[in-house]
């Protein structure tokens, strides 16, 4: 007979955390129907709100991210990491968890810290190919660490590492949807090129900012854009928009809910260099243009994006150098058929088609061993 587990995933603070952390939790539940599963986030961000739409509970802790500008912040911060990992014990101590998973982002730095102390097995999944601080911290107390890049062995001890890759949102996956029928969804002409823009879920002022002043050149070009703004930018860029005149070509939202059929529409893709963004695009396929974010932790999304560019796997353009040389470099690529064949072929070579059950696997077998060895 099977046994049951209960599972603590801790961590969250943007999309790219989020998403992973949600598709663990399906593979969990999808092989162990009985598991029990509840999140631990951090206070008034994203996870608050998506991890209940995916159908689980979660608490959130007080916690907040180091200000690494203004060091006299981190006074509150601190504050607030005591005030969470009093609360992440309660948590804890009431739940009674068998296994304790992060997924990286300072919210899940007090639940896994506290777990491991109280000698809950903790397992940490690191998706960047640079690894972050709080994972750094919690890998000595970590039984397993699941990376997504190899040499990971810089960071981590070599005997904890499996190579799983990142779990990506299963539904972006076997789209019923055809690239011409996709294409019409979003109102546009299924004969031209599209160009996807995506700035993550929260948006990315480089990126709009190069499309809001090159709308002339896009209405030039004869190639389609699908735009995702972010929520906070959608009026400025409806505004730019408007005052452009009638831009057929393009089509403009804050946040597309339906990517699988944004991705099936796109022809090729401009993105941060997230690591959740960079797995999706690897088991789709997608020929990409890599703007990595500056404003991220050991600036890891350029580590990441070269980890493509060096494998000629994905085409690179710096933050600062977008605003002259993103739309053109776009323009061209994607009607260039041969460099967007070679770019979709190297890219897929990169994949991790089953990432989200091998690190269920992992987690279950930590849960009914420590089970074993307290009695359970």
């Amino acid at each position: 007979m099977e046994e049951s587990i209960k599972v603590i995933i801790s961590g969250g603070g943007t999309g790219g955390h989020i998403f992973p952390a949600v598709s663990i939790a399906n593979a969990i539940k999808a092989q162990h129907p009985d598991a029990r599963i509840l999140f631990v986030g951090a206070e008034g961000r994203m996870e608050m709100q998506r991890v209940p739409a995916a159908g689980y509970d979660i608490i959130g802790l007080p916690v907040a991210g180091f200000d690494r500008k203004n060091l006299w912040k981190n006074v509150g911060v601190i504050l607030k990491l005591i005030r969470s990992q009093i609360k992440a014990r309660k948590v804890i101590k009431e739940f009674r968890p068998d296994v304790a998973v992060g997924v990286g982002g300072y919210a899940s730095g007090p639940t896994l810290k506290v777990a491991g102390a109280m000698g809950i097995p903790t397992l940490i999944q690191e998706q960047n190919s640079y690894a972050g601080v709080t994972n750094k911290l919690l890998a000595k107390q970590a039984r397993k660490i699941c990376v997504a890049y190899e040499g990971m062995e810089r960071f981590f001890d070599k005997d904890k590492i499996i190579l799983t890759g990142n779990p990506v949102r299963q539904g972006l996956l076997n789209p019923a949807i055809s690239r011409e029928d996709a294409i019409r969804s979003f109102g546009l002409d299924p004969q031209k090129k599209t160009v996807l823009l995506v700035g993550g879920s929260l948006g990315a002022r480089t990126l709009n900012n190069c499309v809001m002043q090159g709308l002339d050149k896009i209405k030039q070009s004869g190639v389609q854009f699908i735009w995702q703004t972010g929520k906070i930018y959608i009026d400025e860029a409806r505004a730019a928009v408007a005052r452009a005149g009638e831009m057929p070509m393009l089509y403009v939202s804050d946040f597309i809910s339906d990517m699988a059929t944004a991705y099936r529409a796109a022809d090729l893709v401009i993105s941060r260099a997230g690591a959740g963004s960079i797995s999706e695009l690897c088991l789709l396929a997608k020929p990409v243009i890599l703007v990595p974010s500056p404003n991220v932790a050991e600036d890891h999304q350029t580590k990441n994006a070269l980890a493509l560019v060096n494998k000629n796997a994905a085409l690179y353009v710096k933050d600062a150098e977008a605003g002259g040389r993103l739309l053109d470099t776009a323009i061209e690529t994607v009607q260039q058929a041969g460099t967007l064949n070679e770019l979709s072929t190297n890219i897929a070579r990169l994949a991790f088609k089953d990432s989200a059950n091998i690190i269920a696997d992992e987690v279950y077998k930590l849960a009914v061993n420590y089970k074993k060895e307290h009695g359970r």
